[in-house]
């Protein structure tokens, strides 16, 4: 499948925690100790056979970004 999102971010989901109706799915991007945190439907987890060791691709998709520094 081609996608026009250019922030494709490679990955491994290392933690899955369902709810009634939404999940959290955290993702261990490769080359690095960065984690994201993807908040999806749970039926959607379901769909893609999401679990702790399952290779994924986070995808970015924004209209704004934000900085924040100290």
């Amino acid at each position: 499948m081609r996608l026009s999102t250019r922030n494709q971010l490679s990955g491994t989901v290392t933690e899955v925690k369902l709810g009634a109706v939404m999940a959290s799915v955290k993702v261990k991007l490769d080359g690095g100790e960065q984690i994201v945190t993807a908040s999806i439907t749970t039926e959607a987890v379901e769909e893609l056979g999401l679990a702790a060791g399952v290779a994924a691709t986070v995808l970015v998709k924004s209209t704004e970004v934000m900085l924040g520094v100290e």
